[in-house]
């Protein structure tokens, strides 16, 4: 039987494209694990430059390398990020929003300190100070994005914590025996699922960003390991003579961010009955005495 909130889901045009955009790219990741229409890094000198045409579906690159196979085999890296920064950023957030919000004042407070101190720097300058010590790769990144926007998941759920933690059925579970760790996942967490949830898209969102750019850079994946940064960064010196080359990362890139955002709005407003409540009185004509 299909959750309701995946109907919900599904409704909504953001949330629907948002998630055909974004099961698209896994797909695609998973089938490039397994299959690419070309080696992505087998070059052929007598095929570069080609454009959009068969069996070369969006053209070939300076070195005769398929564009389209690149763009799948970057998806499986892209996807690895994401779900990995994720994963980071998910840990990092509520174990912060926890002890933030339900522990004893003193660490309440050094928490706080904590989270405005690291909230100061951006992720993309510690990834790069991460990779100036350690080297850049991928995992220098999914550790800079997670922490970063572990903090910032820490900061915007934490109050909510603290909202929900003063409710009546909270207090009532807690008179009854409930310890802290149990009210934390079956009261606390579930309500403030809708808020955790947009935060964490976001930082996968960022997660892909900060890939491409670091890949860019030179501080993301390594020249071995296929990526939509480094792709764009060979492709951008043509720029001028063959420009239909460089849109197809620039835009792959751009879809995938702006569905993961789509997606996690989509997600808060299925989540949120709140939001559910203020749609309908909305769209409710007032009655007129």
């Amino acid at each position: 039987m299909t959750p309701r909130w995946l109907g919900r889901l599904w409704d909504t045009s953001t949330g629907r494209f948002g998630a055909i955009v974004v099961v698209v790219i896994a797909l695609t990741a998973l089938v490039a694990l397994f299959w690419t229409p070309f080696d992505p890094q087998a070059s052929d000198i007598g095929d570069r430059w080609l454009p959009p045409s068969w069996p070369h579906l969006l053209g070939t690159d300076d070195t005769g390398r398929d564009i389209l196979s690149l763009l799948m085999a970057g998806a499986r890296t892209t996807v690895f990020v994401s779900i990995g920064a994720g994963l980071v950023a998910t840990v990092v957030g509520i174990a912060l929003a926890a002890l933030g919000a339900l522990t004893a004042r003193w660490l309440r407070e050094t928490v706080a300190v904590l989270v405005d101190i690291l909230i100061a720097f951006p992720v993309l300058l510690i990834a790069m100070m991460i990779s100036s010590v350690w080297g850049g790769s991928l995992w220098v990144v999914i550790w800079a994005v997670g922490i970063g926007f572990g903090v910032n998941i820490a900061r915007v759920t934490r109050p909510e914590l603290r909202r929900v933690q003063q409710s009546d059925f909270v207090l009532a579970a807690r008179a009854v025996g409930v310890t802290p760790a149990q009210s934390l996942m079956r009261h606390l967490l579930p309500n403030v699922a809708p808020v955790f949830i947009v935060q964490l898209s976001w930082s996968m969102a960022v997660a892909v960003l900060a890939e491409a750019g670091l890949s860019y850079l030179g501080f993301g994946a390594s020249v071995v390991e296929p990526s939509w940064g480094l792709l764009l960064a060979d492709l951008q010196r043509y720029i001028g003579v063959h420009p239909l080359s460089v849109l197809w990362p620039g835009l792959t890139i751009t879809i995938t961010v702006l569905a993961l955002n789509l997606l996690g709005d989509g997600l808060r407003e299925a989540t949120d009955p709140t939001l559910r409540h203020r749609a309908a009185e909305i769209h409710t004509p007032a009655v007129v005495a």
